[in-house]
């Protein structure tokens, strides 16, 4: 008998890192971060560039990009795409640009971001606060994590940038608090130009400006033993850097508060000129340096705090990480997003058990219907936190309580959630009793078609959740459901007798008739 030959196995040959970049076009400068990313989605940054803009002088004070600011911002991009050839970046899709406040909040910001388009064929997003904490989450939450003396206590992790400042508090990895608040070091700036303040009272100038605001972060986070400072944004690197000869620029580094202050005061004493001549900074950069410092230094003082962690993290590494996973939302991030969520309903003193009972068959009527919606993960995220705040307008108005329960929603803050997204939650809350979807209501006209159809599969499905809880005993935990001739069943396993949910399921299921084409039938299980 021949003996069987043996064939060479051909090992796996690994896949090779993918380049990517990201831009971020502030308030005072376009940045850019090119890295690779790995097979087991960690990345490493191969290059940074920078060149410093004024956006935020000219939006913050006129509301308007100018054409020359327009034109200087495709030409940097443009170089910075002759940077990309050369790390083998040729495909747009490989890179991601996004802008922040003073592109936010730009009257022609289409123009701008168009003509960016035009010249470059990149496209730009404006993404508002609740994405910038998101992304800004995602690049700090690692190295928490991985400092111990963070990882479980209560850290106050701040960017004073040139339009506003970002506040997230993180214990133990959970979001408790996120706000983008209305100051920033370009703002400050201009508030000190318009007022025509003496030189010698712009500190206290100043200081009144940024107390204001501190108030009602303090108000907001509370005070607590366990709070440290993480501090992150160029000017507080800038200045740890000069403070700190040994920091390496990587690890999270303890900056003394006294210190930072003397720096601080150093800084303020000295006009634009000297402080480029003396440290090296560029014009814009010394402009907003002082006014930035002195909002890092009394927020440590309003927490009394001894020291700031200076985090060398920003928006690009959240940015990256992003792209790392996909963009898609991770379970932990979920969790994030329920937990802000919660934490929203109790505040309007909500009918918890039943608002978790609601959620929850709307996550399991979601799960077997997939073939029937054909929506994705995140959608199923919009239709929990919808289900769970569905009934929040009630400490407002019993009769109306659906339409406040869109107001309370869209006009709050529930972390990671995105203005458009709050919307869609909204509205989802609102039609889940009542009237079905139309044009004339509020919210609803503004959605493009693709928001529109999703907006009314989610309340459908959570009419349904609603008709099941209808006793709010929780009785019903587990359902199966299946096509049988033209009809949606819902099966009850261990429950005889659905003749209350039945009755409930007959007013409520109308709107998922219209929506999926089929009736619902409701059957005991046995």
């Amino acid at each position: 008998m021949m003996p069987t030959a043996q064939v060479p196995s051909t090992p796996l040959l690994p896949i090779s890192p993918r380049p990517v970049a990201v831009i971020d076009i502030g308030a005072t400068s376009i940045r850019m971060a090119i890295a690779e990313i790995h097979e087991d989605g960690e990345f490493r940054t191969l290059d940074t560039l920078v060149q410093p803009v004024d956006f935020g002088r000219e939006v913050f004070a006129v509301r308007r990009l100018s054409r020359a600011s327009i034109e200087r911002a495709a030409t940097i991009l443009k170089q910075y795409q002759r940077v990309l050839r050369e790390y083998g970046i040729t495909s747009n899709e490989n890179v991601r640009v996004v802008a922040t406040s003073a592109v936010r909040e730009a009257f022609n910001r289409l123009a701008f971001t168009d003509r960016i388009y035009i010249v470059t064929g990149l496209t730009i997003e404006a993404i508002d606060e609740a994405e910038v904490s998101r992304i800004t989450y995602m690049g700090i939450a690692p190295q928490l994590r991985n400092d111990p003396e963070l990882a479980d206590g209560r850290s106050i992790v701040a960017e004073v940038g040139g339009g506003n400042t970002e506040v997230l508090v993180i214990r133990s990895g959970n979001v408790l608090h996120s706000q983008s608040y209305r100051l920033g070091s370009l703002r400050l700036l201009q508030s000190v130009n318009q007022a025509k303040v003496l030189p010698s009272r712009q500190r206290g100038f100043l200081e009144n400006h940024i107390r204001r605001t501190l108030d009602n972060i303090v108000d907001d986070v509370k005070p607590d033993p366990t709070n440290r400072i993480v501090a992150f944004g160029g000017d507080i690197r800038f200045a740890a850097h000069r403070i700190l000869e040994d920091w390496d620029g990587v690890s999270l580094a303890p900056l003394d508060t006294e210190r930072l202050a003397e720096f601080t005061n150093e800084v303020l004493k000295l006009d634009v000129d000297a402080i480029v001549k003396r440290f090296g900074a560029s014009f814009i950069e010394a402009e907003t340096l002082g006014p930035a410092l002195l909002a890092y230094t009394m927020l440590a003082q309003s927490f009394s705090q001894s020291s700031v962690f200076v985090c060398d993290t920003n928006l690009r590494d959240g940015l990256l990480h992003d792209i790392a996973v996909g963009g898609s939302w991770t379970a932990e991030f979920r969790n994030q997003i329920v937990r802000s969520a919660l934490g929203l309903g109790r505040r309007f003193d909500f009918d918890e058990s039943h608002a978790r009972n609601v959620a929850d068959l709307s996550r399991k009527l979601f799960d077997q219907l997939g073939r029937e919606h054909r929506l994705d993960y995140r959608q199923e995220v919009l239709l929990h936190v919808a289900a769970l705040l569905h009934e929040i307008g009630l400490m407002i108005n019993v009769r109306s309580n659906h339409k406040h329960a869109l107001y309370v929603i869209r006009n709050s803050e529930i972390f990671g959630l995105s203005k458009s997204e709050l919307l869609q939650v909204g509205l989802v809350a609102r039609y889940h009793r009542r009237a079905n979807p139309q044009p004339s209501h509020e919210g609803y006209a503004s959605l493009d078609r693709e928001e529109r159809v999703t907006v009314a599969k989610l309340a459908a499905i959570l009419r349904l959740a609603i008709a099941l809880d209808d006793t709010r005993s929780g009785r019903i935990r587990e359902i199966e459901c299946t096509r049988e001739a033209k009809q949606l069943v819902i099966k009850v396993p261990g429950v005889d007798d659905v003749s209350l949910e039945h009755v409930a399921l007959r007013q409520n299921a109308g709107l998922f008739r219209d929506v999926f084409g089929i009736p619902v039938l409701l059957r005991a299980g046995r």
